[in-house]
C-alpha cells in the first residue's frame, strides 16, 4: 500500500502530492510528535501525578472501587500513575495504532498490564457492556486532549461523549476544571501581523503611500489563533489596557457540550490607548480545590521569583479584534470570547444590557479581505517592516532606470507598487494563483495602479511573448517570497522560474537579487532541544520504548532532514561563527550539476553542540542585502537575534540531548551540504569531532 504526502516542490513553487512507502506517514507523525516535549514537560508530569493520586483517593474513601477512563492516553503514562496510585482498573483509549501498540508494550514492561487495558480506537466509538470495551462506566475520568487553545483538539466533543456514554455521573475528572484568561493590550508589533500598515516612499518629487485595500478595515482576519512563545515577546512590545481577567471556565467533572457559546465580561480599562489584541491563555486545576494548579499564563503574570517550566506542545495564543477600538480608562467595555467546538474568538463592545444577550451572533471570523488567505502572519509583520522595505527602495533604485521594463516574481509582494512608483516604464507581475491575482488586483485598484501594473496568472515556463505585449523584460525582480515555500531554500523558486523565462530576458537584463547564499551555524538552544530529547524515565516509569520509536522515525530517510522553526521565539547562542556555506547565483541558469561544499567548522565556546541552524541571505546588489536568519550575534556569550519574519531551518544532531563533559565536548563539526538542482533540496550530513 501506498500513500500519498504533500510536498513542497522548490524547482515548481507548488505543494505536490507525491508517493511515498506506506510506513512513511506513520513515522512523520511519530518523527514531529509532540509526544517528548510533553514527556519532558516536568511541570504537567508532577501535577497530573498528584491530581491522579487525589482523585483516587477521594473515591476510595466514598468505599468505592476506582475505575479510571483515560482519553488520548499517548504513552500510558497517566493510566500508570493511575494504577500505581491505587486504581482498580484503567481503560486507556488511544486512536493513533502505532501509539496504542507503543502503549501496549511500556505498560508491559512496566509490570502493569493486569490494570490497564488499551484501547485502539477513537473515544467515541468506545462501547460499555459484558461484550464491550469496557465493562462498565468509569468514575474517574482522565484526559490530555488539550491544544494551545484548549479546545482545538476536539477536547469538547470527546468530554460531550464520555458524559454520555462512558463515565458516571458525579465522577472525578483529571483535571477538574481549565480556566481561560484574557488581557486587553495594545501592541504595534502584533497588530502588524495582521494589517497591512499604509507604507511611505519617499521619492524625489516628494512622498508617495502605499495603502492597504478597503476590505482589509474590519476584516476578522484568519479564523485560526496565533500561538506563539509569549514569553520571548519583551513588555515594551505591547501596552496593557486591562488587568487580566477571567472569560470562562470548563467543569469537566460535569457534562460538557460543545454547542457554540459566548462569555461576556464587562472591563474598565486601566488605561487609554488602542484595544488592537487580546492576549490569551489557560490553566488547569487538578483538583476541586485548585490547590494543584498547572499554569501557561506568561511571565508578567507569575512570580518573579519563579522559573517558568518551557513547553512548546501548550504556548499563548495572540488573537486580534476585527478592527481597533479606542478605549479609554475608567470607561467600561465588554469584551467576549465567542467559541464552537474547536476555536475561540473574540470581540470588542460598548457595555451592553443584560437583555441585549439574545442579539449576539455567534459566527466564526472568516478573512473578506483576502489577503490572511494569502499571507500568513509573519508574513504580515514582514510587509509592515519599514526597514526592510527601505533596504528594497534604496536597492531598487540603483538598479531601476526609466526605461526599465519590469517583472516581478514572488507570491503577493508589493514590489511592483515600488517599481511603478520609482518611475519604471512598464511593470507586469506573475501571480500563478487566483487568491494571489484577486487580492493584487485589489491593492493595485486602491492605489490608482490598475492601468499601470500588467498581471499575468501563469506559472512562468507557459509565459509566451504576448503576455508581456511582445517586450523583453530587463528588469527581473523578486523578494523573493513564495507562499508554498516552508524552509529557506524552498524560496530558490524564483531561480527555477528566472532560468523558465530566459527567452524573455533582455541579453543584459538585471536580476534582483542578484544572488543568495546559504548560511549556517552550529548552536545550542536553550530549550527547543527538548522536543527531540529522549526522556528515558518519567516520574519513575520507563518510556524507552517511545524514545526508539521516535528514534527510529527519524532515522527513516526523509525524517532525518532540517525543520523550520521560527528561532526568534526559541533563545539560542551561537558555537561557532556563522559560515557561508553555498552560494547561488541568479544571473546564471539553474545549473545542471549538484552545487556541494564539505568542511569543518571549529567551536569558539563551549555547551552542547544541539544542532545546526541553516538560513538565506539575499543579496539584492552588489552592495545591499536582505537577511531570512540571522541579524547579529550580540554578545560575548553568543545569544542570536533572528529576524521575526521568517523560520530558520534547524537540523537537530543525534547526540541532541546527550550529557557532555569538557573532556568529551566537541571542538569542531564536520558538514556535508549538496543543492541537487533537480529536486530544489539541500542534503545535509553533520559529524561531531572531539
Amino acid at each position: 500500500m501506498k500513500v500519498f504526502c504533500g510536498r513542497a516542490n522548490p524547482t515548481t513553487g507548488a505543494v505536490e502530492w507525491l508517493e511515498e512507502d506506506e510506513n512513511y506517514d506513520y513515522h512523520q507523525e511519530i518523527a514531529r510528535s509532540c509526544y517528548a516535549d510533553m514527556l519532558n514537560d516536568k511541570d504537567r508530569n508532577v501535577k497530573y501525578f498528584q491530581g491522579i493520586c487525589a482523585a483516587v483517593g477521594r473515591v476510595k474513601a466514598r468505599g468505592e472501587r476506582a475505575i479510571v477512563l483515560d482519553i488520548g492516553t499517548g504513552t500510558g503514562l497517566l493510566s500508570m500513575m493511575a494504577a500505581t496510585a491505587g486504581a482498580d482498573f484503567c481503560y486507556a483509549v488511544e486512536v493513533f495504532k502505532p501509539m496504542a501498540d507503543a502503549a501496549v508494550k511500556i505498560v508491559e514492561k512496566n509490570g502493569l498490564s493486569d490494570k490497564i487495558k488499551i484501547i485502539n480506537k477513537h473515544s467515541t466509538e468506545v462501547t460499555v457492556g459484558p461484550d464491550g470495551d469496557m465493562l462498565c462506566r468509569a468514575n474517574i475520568l482522565i484526559t490530555e486532549l488539550f491544544d494551545t487553545e484548549l479546545i482545538g483538539e476536539g477536547a469538547l466533543p470527546s468530554y460531550e461523549h464520555a458524559h454520555r456514554y462512558l463515565v458516571q455521573e458525579g465522577c472525578e475528572a483529571v483535571p477538574h476544571r481549565a480556566t481561560v484568561y484574557a488581557q486587553l493590550v495594545e501592541s504595534a508589533r502584533m497588530w502588524s501581523w495582521n494589517k497591512l500598515f499604509p507604507i511611505r516612499v519617499q521619492m524625489e518629487d516628494g512622498e508617495k503611500a502605499i495603502v492597504p485595500l478597503p476590505e482589509m478595515e474590519g476584516c476578522p482576519g484568519a479564523p485560526s489563533v496565533y500561538d506563539i512563545q509569549l514569553n520571548q515577546v519583551p513588555f515594551k512590545d505591547f501596552t496593557a489596557l486591562s488587568d487580566v481577567v477571567t472569560m470562562f471556565s470548563v467543569d469537566f467533572s460535569k457534562p460538557v457540550s460543545r454547542a457554540p457559546t459566548y462569555f461576556s465580561v464587562k472591563l474598565e480599562p486601566i488605561q487609554s490607548g488602542r484595544a488592537q489584541v487580546v492576549l490569551s491563555w489557560w490553566d488547569i486545576d487538578m483538583d476541586p480545590e485548585g490547590s494543584i494548579k498547572c499554569t501557561m499564563a506568561p511571565y508578567w503574570v507569575q512570580p518573579a521569583s519563579e522559573e517558568l517550566p518551557w513547553r512548546d506542545h501548550w504556548m499563548q495564543c495572540v488573537y486580534f479584534l476585527p478592527n481597533e477600538e479606542t478605549v479609554f480608562r475608567g470607561q467600561k467595555v465588554t469584551l467576549t470570547a465567542f467559541h464552537d467546538d474547536y476555536s475561540v474568538w473574540y470581540k470588542l463592545q460598548k457595555v451592553r444590557s443584560e437583555e441585549a444577550k439574545a442579539e449576539v451572533h455567534i459566527e466564526s471570523p472568516v478573512c473578506q479581505c483576502q489577503a490572511h488567505l494569502l499571507w500568513n502572519r509573519p508574513r504580515f509583520g514582514e510587509l509592515n517592516d519599514q526597514a526592510r522595505t527601505a533596504q528594497y527602495i534604496q536597492a531598487l533604485k540603483e538598479v531601476l532606470k526609466p526605461n526599465s521594463i519590469c517583472l516581478s516574481v514572488s507570491d503577493g509582494s508589493l514590489l511592483p507598487i515600488l517599481a511603478c512608483y520609482l518611475g519604471a516604464e512598464q511593470v507586469f507581475t506573475l501571480e500563478s494563483s487566483a487568491v494571489s491575482h484577486s487580492l493584487m488586483k485589489k491593492i493595485f485598484k486602491a492605489n490608482h495602479l490598475q492601468d499601470q501594473i500588467k498581471i499575468i496568472e501563469k506559472h512562468p515556463e507557459l509565459i509566451i511573448s504576448s503576455d508581456l505585449e511582445d517586450k523583453k523584460v530587463s528588469l527581473l525582480i523578486g523578494e523573493p517570497f513564495f507562499s508554498t515555500s516552508l524552509l529557506p531554500w524552498h524560496n530558490l523558486y524564483f531561480w527555477y522560474a528566472r532560468s523558465a523565462m530566459a527567452s524573455h530576458l533582455t541579453s543584459n537584463a538585471t536580476i534582483f537579487p542578484q544572488s543568495a547564499s546559504l548560511h549556517m551555524m552550529i548552536v545550542e538552544f536553550k530549550d527547543l532541544w527538548r522536543i527531540r530529547s529522549p526522556c528515558g524515565t518519567c516520574e519513575g516509569f520507563d518510556v524507552h520504548i517511545m524514545d526508539e520509536m521516535i528514534k527510529n522515525s527519524l532515522d527513516f530517510r526523509e525524517s532525518r532532514e532540517a525543520e523550520p522553526h521560527p528561532l526568534w521565539e526559541y533563545p539560542c547562542k551561537s558555537l561557532s561563527d556563522p559560515l557561508k556555506v553555498l552560494t547561488f547565483d541568479f544571473r546564471e541558469m539553474v545549473p545542471e550539476h549538484s552545487i556541494g561544499k564539505e568542511g569543518t567548522v571549529n567551536l569558539l565556546r563551549t555547551g552542547k553542540s544541539h544542532g545546526a541552524v541553516l538560513w538565506m541571505e539575499y543579496n539584492l546588489t552588489s552592495s545591499l542585502s536582505v537577511s531570512t536568519g540571522l541579524v547579529k550575534v550580540s554578545n560575548e556569550k553568543g545569544c542570536c537575534q533572528w529576524t521575526p519574519h521568517c523560520k530558520q531551518a534547524v537540523y537537530f544532531f543525534s547526540t541532541v540531548s546527550e550529557p557532555e563533559t569538557p573532556a568529551d565536548c566537541p571542538s569542531a563539526v564536520a558538514y556535508t551540504i549538496c543543492f541537487n538542482p533537480k529536486t530544489g533540496d539541500v542534503i545535509m550530513d553533520f559529524k561531531l569531532l572531539s
